[in-house]
């Protein structure tokens, strides 16, 4: 840690205020954690702090916060600001592992986070393993990373999350939560491993209110009992009711597998768990991911009704082996909203609906229109059903240059406004695809 003045106590006694002025640093300022320090250390790396706590109290603008290799039982919680061309950082010395290990966290307003970041800007978290936050009770819901209030410009990089888990049927828990109750900007997740998570009615990754730019790159979510990436609106988490929903975001070179609600108690055996979630998300870009073996690949919709999942587009995204179904756009019920204005282009969808539940390669369901689904790829699965469509609400929905392909002597299915078609003439008739599309033997 480079000093450039000495430490000072100033006291400003016509205003009952106390200041404490700890030391002027240079620009690019770096603090040291290790185990075996102690906080009575100048935090050097010949002489570090021994908590992470009080590197935290410490850093300012700035600040680069090294961890050395070990297993920290204590939190994050970050507690001052960066600035736009000096964020403090939190990472793992010359890639060291560092574990934060909440196996003795207390609850906080019902919380049980190993990262907590409130109302901070310019921040970045790099390299560390969260894990072993786990509770039995309802109202406590435990989390990995936390971050909420106005937080903006947040980078959550290369980092790996598990074993957060909720063992209560009604319980919630989160690997990575973002929850803009005020106006956020500029959150990136990016690059991180997420698994071994039992969430209760929660997600893996989530972002909820008001967030207005954003990135969830390169991330690995595996081996979860619900959602693997979440984008939510109207759940009255904001304070603005006009700006609460996620948007102007980007879901991108993610892989996620083996996410399933079929053993998650709060669900009763249901395979409703999607890898990526839009639920009342406006104008984000869904493009490259790889989801296999989930329940559902991708879910776009909204939950409230008269709410909408609206311009998403989902573009070049590999789909396959998911058990309920690939794509699925629309309410679940007439009593949720739907999907409009939304593009899938150019995804490859092979052999979902796994479990033979009637969600074929495309489900359709309540409140959709206004949307384009071209140049997709299609081979069914067990149920042979390419696009699934039971609720008759459907509307002005553009099919063309959808290749549908057939496996040996099994005849596709298309169900459209709930009638059944063997026929893809027919389908096509009563769908208004293009000419363009095509059922076409499988490539060998």
């Amino acid at each position: 840690m480079k000093r450039m003045g000495l430490f000072m106590i100033a006291v400003c006694a016509a205003a009952g205020v106390l200041f404490a002025v700890y030391s002027f640093y240079s620009t690019d300022q770096a603090i040291y954690v290790a185990v075996d320090g102690s906080d009575r250390n100048e935090g050097t790396l010949e002489r570090p702090f021994q908590t992470i706590a009080k590197a935290s109290a410490e850093a300012e603008a700035g600040t680069t916060v090294y961890i050395r290799e070990g297993t920290y039982k204590e939190p994050l919680v970050v507690q001052h600001s960066g600035t736009e061309h000096k964020p403090i950082t939190f990472q793992a010395y010359e890639e060291e592992e560092v574990i934060l290990d909440g196996e003795n966290l207390n609850a906080a307003d019902g919380n049980l986070a190993l990262v907590v970041l409130e109302g901070k800007n310019d921040i970045n978290i790099e390299g560390l393993t969260f894990k072993n936050v786990t509770t039995g009770i309802m109202d406590e819901t435990v989390m990995g990373i936390f971050i909420t209030g106005s937080s903006s410009h947040i980078t959550v990089k290369n980092n790996t999350v598990q074993g957060i888990k909720t063992w209560h049927k009604e319980g919630n828990g989160h690997g990575i939560a973002v929850y803009g109750t005020d106006s956020m900007k500029d959150i990136n997740i990016i690059d991180n491993i997420v698994e071994d998570l039992k969430l209760g009615t929660s997600e893996s990754i989530v972002l909820n209110g008001d967030i207005d730019g954003f990135a969830v790159d390169g991330n690995t979510i595996q081996y979860s009992d619900n959602i693997g990436i979440d984008l939510i609106g109207y759940e009255g988490v904001a304070n603005n009711p006009a700006a609460d929903y996620v948007r102007n975001g980007t879901v991108q070179n993610n892989t996620v597998h083996h996410v399933s609600s079929f053993t998650n108690p709060a669900y009763d055996g249901e395979y409703s768990a999607a890898a990526i979630y839009v639920d009342g998300g406006k104008d984000i870009l869904i493009k490259k991911n790889e989801l296999y073996e989930n329940d559902i690949g991708i879910e776009a919709t909204s939950e409230h009704a008269g709410k909408y999942a609206e311009n998403i587009q989902m573009t070049d995204n590999l789909i396959s082996n998911n058990f309920y179904t690939g794509i699925a756009i629309g309410g679940y019920d007439e009593e949720r909203g739907g999907t409009r204005n939304t593009l899938m282009m150019n995804n490859t969808l092979y052999h979902n609906d796994m479990k033979d539940l009637d969600g074929g390669q495309l489900l359709l369901q309540y409140n959709v229109h206004d949307n384009e689904i071209k140049e997709n790829k299609f081979t069914a699965g067990p149920s042979r059903i390419f696009i699934a469509n039971f609720f008759r609400e459907n509307r002005d929905n553009y099919l063309g240059e959808n290749m549908y392909y057939r496996e040996q002597d099994k005849k596709g299915i298309w169900i459209w406004k709930d009638e059944e078609y063997n026929s893809f003439s027919a389908f096509k008739k009563a769908s208004g695809s293009d000419e363009t599309s095509q059922y076409v033997d499988a490539e060998k």
